[in-house]
Order: structure tokens, then C-alpha cells, then sequence
């Protein structure tokens, strides 16, 4: 993490003393102390209270608030607070309002309601930001900046649409070269002038109102994609640049919403603005461990592998989901650990005393209603704060090594569900939590990165759903496979180029030459039908038949060797499973949506062949993973189960970093256990 180094893995979250009376704040401070929290996320959406009107900024409560912090020798990350503008802006400049996909302008409520297109919320923004910096750019407490909050909005507004025109003319330079990449002599939608283009919404391309996904118009719905993603991203880099200007030095970042997995923004290409990624981390109730396990290893991913922020998650219930358990005992501790495993250097919780009223009254907080440390959660909490203040400084900057990798775009995350395709089953995301789990099952570490990432590095590279091939991509997929890799691809690859174009000649497009086959056919599967695989008996390594199910692809091979062949319908006995020896390297395709025992089976395999074996032996629902600091490892064993479970970790003896003993030979691990095992 070149140029930052947290002196150790913070402990704290989203602090709003302004929602309290000052009474409070001094018991806040003896609690947070007492918890072991060394850094509070302040001022996250307070620009109505910094600046009452166009011309008025009032700060007396922040100076405070900053100052009781560092008395208190916590840290600050300071908010720039411009998630949500001022009823004031809404009535004086209305172009600051947003419209959304059905052509409804917002009026002033919630958050996140600003159009980011508006030069009203551009101007008074960067203004916030910078007035922010110069006031307390040379205070103690001041850590980090973050700016605004969860980004993630598209508006369909007239200026928006007039930006959008400028954009087109900036990537195509001539309205001939939108008509290609558009494919409009469909449908007669042929434009002759700049100003014929609007906004694809549904008012007008859109199939559902309800559903941007559904369109007619694909290349021209995945280039709005483009262009809504990168205005808000001009938005954040406005703020940042203005920080930047008055602290060189500052370390900026804003916090991912989704659990890193939010569709409407390309992070990929954010990451690249920001000093640290941060990420925000509510996984679904019944979610696996493997779930927030994928979405950690893609977020350490968009930075070359470097450590990253946990900037919210919850230390006990939530409280937006239809219904809201507590989290159990043992697991925040459980769940904190496993991000530290994958590369946090922050555990920060929304929030640190739970609100009093309106939309998140009931979001769990380190401090609760009660407004005591008496209770279940603080106790946990401040376990773990001291947890964390014994590790020190030992795992921050440390790296995890992977010679396993998974392609994730943004981009072709887009154009698989706009494209209209065999099924709308097809999730992107699904089939690359299915391929990311056969590896984690066998305790396979992963990195999960974008294709022009340095491919050399790994030694085998599953691409699921690789429909789009952008320019290079091919070529960069070649190399890799002749130099010795494996690659790993699937049904409903190579199908289109960037502008979500059919690649003509046969599928699988610019790929063909690497897979070695052609695909001629394409059937999609009803929910409740499957196909199965057979695999030739000299493969038996691979066991003899496996279930498939969602399309089964009728393969040609070209060079390609059959390793399965499908068992039922008129394809019957045509190629489910292929092989193709590339140079040095190997490339295989899948022509179905294999099952789940299959594919751990699969991966199991082909690590084996390549030598990868895991930091340690394990059984099912106990995760390993291991990050490593100037030569020393440090290996996490989290128990995922319910149940007691043994693990072997050999005769030498290793330091547990949170017990502080020796551990060898056969561990025992209780539910929700952890250990930190260093050597």
C-alpha cells in the first residue's frame, strides 16, 4: 500500500454526534475508549448543518467533535458530507434534482438524490470539500478523508442527456461510428444529428419500465452504462482534486456499496482514483462464507492485490430486509476476521451509537438504545477492539499470495444481462460466485481481477461468461496459455465485442483459435430440466457422469479434446467438456452450467496438476487463507460451522497472534473460532 501505512488494523465506524446532545458526547468518548476504538468515520451527511445557505458555513460543531477525538487518541476519517445536498439547493437550483428511468424529476428527500451532471452540486461539492481541507488540514485527528457516501445513482435528466451526446462524440468522434457500434439500421433508428439521441430509459428503448436491463437497444443501453458510471465518478474525483489541492499529501477514498458487488458502477475503474479501496459489507443473512469471501478478494484486486478498508459493516442486526436477526455471538468476531484474512486493515461499523429516529433507528450500533456498555454486543465489540490493539501493526501491508485467478468486468457484467440472450437466468454474478467457490472449497487462495491485470503471475485463470472480449483480450488470454497457464472458460463466451456486437464467423468469436472448437447452437433449459455429462474413461480423474443444467451448447471441436460428452437430447454424445493444448498451456471450456461437486472435483484437478495446494488441510466450513509480511506468514483458520472441528497444522510448533501460545499438531476449533497463526 505504497504511501499509506495505518499503524494497525483500526477499529471504530460512523460516528453522528450531531444527532445527540452534547451530553452525550463525552460518555461516547469514555465508551469508545473503553471498546478499544481508535478511529470514527464524522460529518458523513451533515452538509445541511455545515452550510445553512448559499453563503453561511458553520463548522464549531465538527471543530469539537475533532477535538474531543484527538483528546481522546482516536484517529478521524473525515467525511466530506455531500451524499445528500440541502433542502435550500433543491428550491434555489433545481438542476440539481435527479430524474429516474420513467422520467420522474425527484424532488428534495432521502439521499443520493443529486444529479451528477448538475453544475450547481459540482460548484458547491468541491466547494464543501475544500473549505473542509483548508480548515483541517493540519489537525491531529485527521486521518483520511471520505468522500461523500456510497455513491450509486443514474439520472435520466435533459442535461444528463446533453452530457451523454458530448460523451458519444468524445468516443466515437462521428455519429456514422455511433450508428455501427449501435446497430441502428434496426428498427430504423439511424441518426443524422447529435441532438436526434436520447437517453435510453423507459421512456424510450427501455422494454420494462421497472428494468434498465431490458432494452432494444444494447450497445447503446451498455454505453449510458458507461457514461452514468464515469459521471458519477467525475463527481467523486471533483472532491478529490479539490482535498488534493490543499493536502498533497491527504489519503482519499470513498466506500463501495453492494459488498463490492454493485451493478451500476465500475469499480474496477474507480479504484484507480483512490488512495485505498474501502467497501461496505452487509451480506445477506443466509449468505455462505464464501459469499463475502469472493467480494473481499475482488475488492483487495482492484488495487494490484493491496490491502484494503472495511469502511461499514454491522456489529449486530440490520434493518432494512424483510426480516432482521441478530448476528449470533461469536459472529462479528468471526466475520471481522475473516475481512482481516483477506486483506482489511479496518474493521468500522455503521454505527457507533445507534440513531434515535427516522430511516435506521433500529441499524445495530456499538453503543444501543440503552446507552451503556452493558450489554451483549458492546461486550463482543470491545473483545474485539482489544483483540485488535494486541495484533499492533503485525499484518498491516501484508499481501496474500495466489497463483489462481478470476476475471470479473464490470463491463461484461453489463452486456451479459443486457443481451437478450438464451435465458434470463444467466447471471453474471452467479456463475462467478459458483467457479470462485470450487476453488475456495478446496482452500484454494484467489485473486479476483480484471483482464488487464498481469496474467503471468498466476498459473491458472477461470474466465465464467467472458461474452464480451474487449479489444486485446484475446491476445492477452494467448499469451498466458502458451506461456504454461490454464484457462479456464465457459458457455457463452466470445460472443460479442465492446459495443455489444455478434462477432461474425461463429462463436466463440476471437477465442475460437484458443478453445479450439466452434459453437453452433445454443439451447436453453427450463428451470426444472437438466442434461447430463459423461466423461470418457480415460478422464476418470474426473469422475464418470455429472448433472448440467441452465444452456447446453452444441460444440465442434478444432483441435480441441473431448474430456465429457453430453448424455441426453439430439446433441447427445456432442462435446460438454473440452481440452485444448495451447503452446505450453492448456485452455478448457465448459458447454453447460456444470454442478457444484463437479466443478470443486474440476478445480481440485487442475490445482493438482499445477502443484497448488492450499495453505493448510481443512474440513468443509473451515476457511483458510493466509497473508504474508516481510517473509512471514500469517495463517487464519475461521470455523464457519456450527461445530467443533480439527485441523491438523503439523509437528512445528506456530504462535496463535490472539491466544499468544503455542499451537502444533492437531487443533481444536470452536464455532465462530479463530485462530491467527504466525510461522
Amino acid at each position: 500500500m505504497p504511501g499509506i501505512a495505518f499503524p494497525k488494523i483500526l477499529f471504530g465506524g460512523d460516528y453522528n454526534p450531531e444527532q445527540f446532545p452534547k451530553s452525550v458526547w463525552d460518555e461516547d468518548m469514555r465508551l469508545f475508549r473503553l471498546a478499544g476504538i481508535d478511529i470514527a468515520t464524522v460529518n458523513v451527511f451533515s452538509w445541511a448543518l455545515n452550510q445553512p445557505d448559499e453563503e453561511t458555513y458553520r463548522f464549531d460543531w465538527l471543530d469539537e467533535v475533532m477535538d474531543l477525538l484527538h483528546a481522546g487518541g482516536m484517529y478521524a476519517c473525515l467525511a466530506t458530507g455531500t451524499a445528500a445536498h440541502p433542502a435550500w439547493m433543491a428550491r434555489k437550483y433545481p438542476d440539481v434534482l435527479a430524474v429516474d428511468y420513467q422520467g420522474n424529476k425527484r424532488k428534495f428527500g432521502r439521499r443520493h438524490n443529486s444529479c451528477p451532471n448538475s453544475p450547481t452540486f459540482l460548484h458547491y461539492s468541491a466547494r464543501m470539500a475544500r473549505k473542509l481541507a483548508e480548515r483541517y488540514k493540519n489537525h491531529p485527528a485527521l486521518l483520511l478523508w471520505h468522500v461523500n457516501n456510497e455513491y450509486g445513482i443514474r439520472c435520466y435528466c435533459d442535461r444528463c442527456e446533453r452530457a451523454f451526446r458530448e460523451w458519444l462524440k468524445q468516443r466515437y468522434g462521428s455519429l456514422d461510428k455511433v450508428n455501427e457500434a449501435w446497430y441502428t439500421r434496426f428498427w430504423g433508428h439511424t441518426f443524422y444529428d447529435w441532438d436526434e439521441i436520447v437517453l435510453p430509459s423507459g421512456l424510450s428503448e427501455g422494454l420494462d419500465k421497472g428494468d434498465s436491463d431490458k432494452t432494444a437497444f444494447q450497445g447503446m443501453t451498455l454505453d449510458y452504462y458507461r457514461f452514468a458510471s464515469e459521471s458519477l465518478l467525475r463527481c467523486y474525483t471533483t472532491e478529490y482534486n479539490a482535498i488534493k489541492e490543499v493536502m498533497p499529501d491527504a489519503v482519499v477514498t470513498t466506500n463501495f456499496q453492494g459488498n463490492g458487488t454493485y451493478k451500476p458502477l465500475d469499480y474496477a475503474a474507480w479504484a484507480k482514483h483512490m488512495d485505498i479501496v474501502a467497501l461496505d459489507m452487509y451480506p445477506p443473512s443466509d449468505a455462505s462464507s464464501s459469499y463475502t469471501a469472493l467480494r473481499y478478494d475482488l475488492m483487495r484486486g482492484l488495487k494490484d492485490g493491496a490491502p484494503f478498508m472495511l469502511m461499514e459493516s454491522s456489529p449486530s442486526v440490520l434493518n432494512w430486509k424483510p426480516v432482521n436477526p441478530l448476528k449470533r455471538p461469536g459472529i462479528m468476531r468471526l466475520q471481522s476476521y475473516q475481512a482481516i484474512a483477506r486483506g482489511a486493515e479496518t474493521i468500522m461499523f455503521f454505527q457507533l451509537r445507534r440513531s434515535l429516529g427516522a430511516y435506521e433507528k433500529f441499524h445495530g450500533a456499538v453503543i444501543d438504545h440503552a446507552g451503556h456498555e452493558h450489554t451483549r454486543v458492546f461486550r463482543e465489540c470491545a473483545e474485539l477492539g482489544h483483540e485488535l490493539a494486541k495484533l499492533g501493526d503485525a499484518l498491516t501491508g501484508s499481501r496474500t499470495e495466489s497463483k489462481v485467478a478470476i476475471l470479473f468486468d464490470w463491463e461484461n457484467w453489463w452486456a451479459v444481462e443486457l443481451s437478450g440472450g438464451p435465458t434470463t437466468r444467466l447471471k453474471y454474478l452467479d456463475q462467478v460466485q459458483k467457479y470462485y467457490d470450487a476453488f475456495y472449497q478446496n482452500h484454494i487462495q484467489t485473486d479476483i481481477v480484471g483482464i488487464d491485470a498481469d496474467l503471468s503471475r498466476y498459473d491458472i485463470i477461470a474466465a465464467p461468461l467472458l461474452y464480451m472480449v474487449k479489444p486485446g483480450a484475446a491476445k492477452s488470454l494467448e499469451r498466458f496459455v502458451e506461456g504454461g497457464g490454464t484457462l479456464i472458460a465457459t458457455f457463452f463466451s466470445g460472443i460479442v465485442n465492446e459495443s455489444d456486437l455478434i462477432v461474425p464467423g461463429g462463436y466463440p468469436g476471437e477465442l475460437r483459435k484458443l478453445l479450439g472448437l466452434w459453437v453452433e447452437e445454443i439451447d436453453a433449459l427450463f428451470p426444472n430440466q437438466k442434461n447430463a455429462a459423461v466423461v470418457k474413461r480415460e478422464n476418470e480423474a474426473l469422475g464418470e457422469t455429472y448433472t448440467c443444467e441452465l444452456v447446453c451448447e452444441v460444440v465442434h471441436p478444432e483441435g480441441a479434446e473431448v474430456i465429457a460428452e453430453f448424455a441426453d437430447e439430439f446433441y447427445r454424445g456432442s462435446p460438454a467438456l473440452t481440452r485444448h493444448r495451447f503452446g505450453e498451456g492448456e485452455a478448457w471450456y465448459t458447454a453447460s452450467d456444470p454442478e457444484p461437486a463437479f466443478l470443486r472435483m474440476w478445480a481440485a484437478h487442475l490445482c493438482a496438476r499445477k502443484g497448488i495446494q492450499p495453505p493448510l488441510e481443512a474440513p468443509p466450513g473451515v476457511e483458510v487463507t493466509q497473508r504474508i509480511k516481510d517473509g512471514t506468514r500469517y495463517t487464519f483458520l475461521l470455523n464457519h460451522t456450527g461445530e467443533v472441528q480439527t485441523v491438523d497444522i503439523g509437528a512445528e510448533p506456530r504462535i496463535d497472534m490472539l491466544s499468544e501460545t503455542a499451537v502444533s499438531g492437531v487443533a481444536n476449533i470452536p464455532p465462530a473460532g479463530v485462530l491467527v497463526l504466525k510461522g
